[in-house]
């Protein structure tokens, strides 16, 4: 979730880019400290005091750097980083979403990050995340939080009805079922967004194209019988119907904390109100699987998060307190206390401590870890989910046969990938 664009962004990207410039524009006195500017993209209520709290220590461990923390929303900050950096005034440090790295690492707006001291711990992080900040060899990007889909549900509902976690989507569907007889609640409920149809997708052993071949694969015989599958799942005993309004979901989140549905795929960012939710007063009772798998047997979802990366048009002695301010954020201190504060994943195995795994949603999700998998290293990657999240909501909402919809994806996914073939 969480991955649209703001059509206003444009419009507005200047006047930021005029009040947040990095480089030597950062308003350094001669003789003063260094001011670094970083535009951090996290949820400004529930995540940014956590940063803004570190940041402050950074401040006080490191008199020579001061930070101007800019808190940017998600859903413009990739239009307006672009257009700043075009520019010249981009920040000199950006959290950047997983799938903006190699894209902005393509552009040169990134600077590479092997040997530096942001990278000093390299050893220290998943490699899977530390290759999804890779573009081309080089490393773009230090990771900052982690996360992946699962399977979330109502432990009390479950037992109640007297089914286990389902290990495949046949095995949701029955589970479902009985539920709903048992207890009165829908066993699920599932998502019409593209992102979250993408563990159907792994499932088949398959993805919307094959960046290795170049080849657009949304419409092959495996990605059919995954949106099939992921089709299913919305007609049925205890299977809510397909939710296609603006406020999808918003009424998917509130049916699964209030304890009217027993189980959906979400992501950690929301274990926070997960826990606000009546349903999981006791935060014990929330359960966390791994996503069902498919006819191959293999289950998995995709690998999301932010890294923190350098704009590589900022001058040495910016670019140098940059990472030094990157080292800090992703230290295994700062990473704990992040985890602890904003209930997110860790990016290195050192931080995830005993008072972080007491966390059953943190632990829960690190369990599932496992079976994420990273996004190709491909620029375009992320802006392949746009055209699926419009066909999808036809096919969903029944306005829309699978074979045409998929097929208007393909075609619309070709003009974003012009050198694949189909």
């Amino acid at each position: 979730m969480r991955r649209g664009i703001a059509a206003t962004a444009l419009a507005a990207s200047l006047a930021l880019a005029a009040t947040a410039c990095g480089g030597s524009d950062s308003g350094d006195e001669a003789g003063g400290p260094v001011t670094i500017t970083w535009w951090d993209t996290s949820n400004a209520t529930n995540e940014a005091p956590t940063y803004q709290a570190l940041v402050k220590e950074f401040e006080a461990a490191n008199k020579d750097i001061k930070v101007k923390y800019v808190n940017v929303p998600f859903d413009q900050a990739q239009n307006k980083f672009d257009t700043a950096a075009g520019s010249k005034g981009a920040p000199d440090v950006l959290r950047s979403e997983v799938g903006w790295t190699p894209a902005f690492a393509k552009k040169g707006f990134f600077a590479p990050l092997d040997g530096t001291e942001a990278l000093a711990e390299q050893d220290k992080f998943q490699p899977s995340l530390i290759e999804q900040a890779t573009y081309e060899g080089k490393t773009y990007g230090v990771p900052f939080t982690t996360d992946t889909l699962a399977l979330v549900y109502n432990k009390a509902l479950f037992e109640k009805a007297g089914v286990e976690a389902p290990k495949t989507w046949g095995d949701l569907k029955k589970a479902a079922a009985t539920i709903k007889d048992k207890t009165g609640a829908d066993g699920y409920w599932g998502s019409t967004q593209a992102y979250y149809a993408q563990t159907f997708l792994y499932g088949e052993g398959t993805d919307t194209v094959d960046a290795d071949a170049k080849k657009i694969t949304v419409t092959s015989p495996e990605a059919k019988k995954a949106y099939g599958t992921w089709q299913g799942l919305f007609k049925g005993k205890g299977l809510h119907k397909a939710d296609t309004t603006a406020d999808a979901y918003a009424h998917i989140q509130e049916a699964f904390v209030s304890g009217k549905v027993a189980s959906i795929i979400q992501g950690p960012w929301e274990i926070t109100n997960f826990y606000k939710g009546s349903a999981f007063k006791d935060k014990n009772n929330l359960g966390i699987a791994t996503v069902p798998a498919g006819s191959t047997g293999k289950a998995g979802a995709p690998t999301g998060g932010h890294n923190l990366s350098v704009y590589a048009g900022s001058d040495k002695a910016h670019q140098e307190a940059s990472l030094k301010f990157v080292k800090f954020m992703t230290s295994a201190k700062a990473q704990e206390t992040i985890a602890l504060k904003n209930n997110t994943l860790p990016t290195r195995q050192d931080a995830y401590t005993g008072k972080v795994k007491a966390d059953p949603g943190i632990a829960g999700y690190q369990g599932v870890l496992s079976a994420a998998q990273p996004r190709p290293a491909l620029p375009e990657y992320s802006s392949l989910w746009t055209p699926l999240d419009d066909e999808l909501l036809k096919i969903a909402g029944g306005k829309e046969s699978l074979d045409k919809g998929l097929g208007n994806a393909e075609t619309a996914i070709a003009k974003l990938v012009p050198d694949f073939s189909k």
